[in-house]
């Protein structure tokens, strides 16, 4: 098939190599016709996904959306969550009509709604679907075996688009519950960060796994009251995309926590990571998102004083461990 990637970040670059590996047509769009241009001449993306060659396969370059979404009879948005309503607008201007895969993790920031539903309201003629799953850019580009699942309403259209990505390297589940798929993905990245700052406060093991597990309830606790299944937070997009963010040095999320809680400004963490960590405005959406549907999540809440209001991460940490007792079986 000929198939559009819409960005050229590390997750773009490593999806448009494997597609060229499932032998399909692929053309790769980038923001700027510069990093258009330095791809097509190095063969390597060596900002984002270094050491990573292009090989033989005859990827196309643009710089031009519209050129993209003439070339593609699908369109895969790979699109930093910040950037997805331009780029739903545009579009929805030029491809309304052609199956969209958005494999972005976010949720969008003028509406708080989840990135599919920007581009369902954008791209109405569209059949939206959302690829997630713990896969770092940098092991999928390597062949490195990963797993992820496709989400879509229309599930024949699921089982198409599994075809279209599965791979030796790439094992690909369907799955109906698209809101629970992209909650799992957005809102791990908060407790990525959150991890992180625990690693550079000097903090061990135990308060990972605390963090994890409740903040795992927490995304659990908004993404059910929000429409999804509680069960598809107990697979690949949930637990599994928690663990591979919480424990990588791939997350750019963990890296940012990591220098916040060493002392560093929010400023300066994200100049030294020199990537989007997506964690941050995931925070914030949910830290909005909890408030306005009533929804308790206290670790969201650090998570945003610490970002937002410049609280002490320490101090937010011992908040959290002297909170009111509770029965476990009040909380699952």
């Amino acid at each position: 098939m000929k198939i559009s990637v819409i960005g050229s970040g590390g997750w773009g670059t490593a999806i448009a190599l494997l597609l060229c590996k499932n032998k399909h047509e692929v053309c790769l769009w980038s923001y700027k016709k510069e990093e258009s241009e330095n791809l097509k001449r190095d063969r390597e993306n060596k900002e984002f996904l270094p050491g990573v060659a292009f090989g033989d396969y005859d990827m196309k370059f643009t710089s031009d959306i519209e050129e993209a979404a003439a070339f593609g009879e699908i369109i895969v948005s790979a699109v930093p969550s910040k950037a997805v309503p331009t780029t739903a607008r545009a579009l929805g201007k030029c491809a309304n009509g052609k199956t969209l895969v958005n494999i972005s993790k976010g949720i969008d920031e003028e509406t708080l709604e989840r990135l599919s539903q920007t581009f369902e309201r954008e791209m109405p003629d569209s059949v939206i679907a959302v690829l997630s799953g713990p896969s770092h850019a940098e092991e999928v580009a390597r062949g490195i075996p990963t797993t992820n699942v496709i989400a879509c309403k229309d599930m024949e259209i699921a089982k198409k688009l599994q075809d279209v990505f599965m791979a030796p390297s790439f094992r690909v589940y369907t799955n109906d519950d698209i809101a629970g798929v992209e909650f799992g993905g957005a809102l791990k990245n908060v407790i990525a960060l959150c991890a992180g700052v625990t690693d550079g406060l000097g903090f061990g093991d135990n308060t990972k796994a605390a963090l994890m597990t409740r903040g795992l309830h927490e995304i659990a606790r908004l993404g059910v009251h929000l429409g999804a299944k509680k069960e598809t937070f107990a697979g690949l997009t949930g637990v599994g995309d928690l663990i591979v963010t919480c424990t990588s040095m791939h997350s750019r999320n963990r890296r940012a926590g990591i220098l916040i809680g060493q002392g560093k400004t929010l400023s300066e963490a994200l100049d030294e990571v020199h990537m989007t960590v997506e964690g941050v405005c995931a925070t914030e959406a949910a830290y909005k998102l909890a408030q306005k549907h009533g929804i308790e999540m206290p670790i969201v809440t650090a998570a945003y004083r610490v970002l937002f209001e410049n609280a002490d991460p320490r101090s937010e940490v011992i908040s959290l461990m002297t909170r009111d007792k509770k029965s476990e079986a009040d909380i699952l």
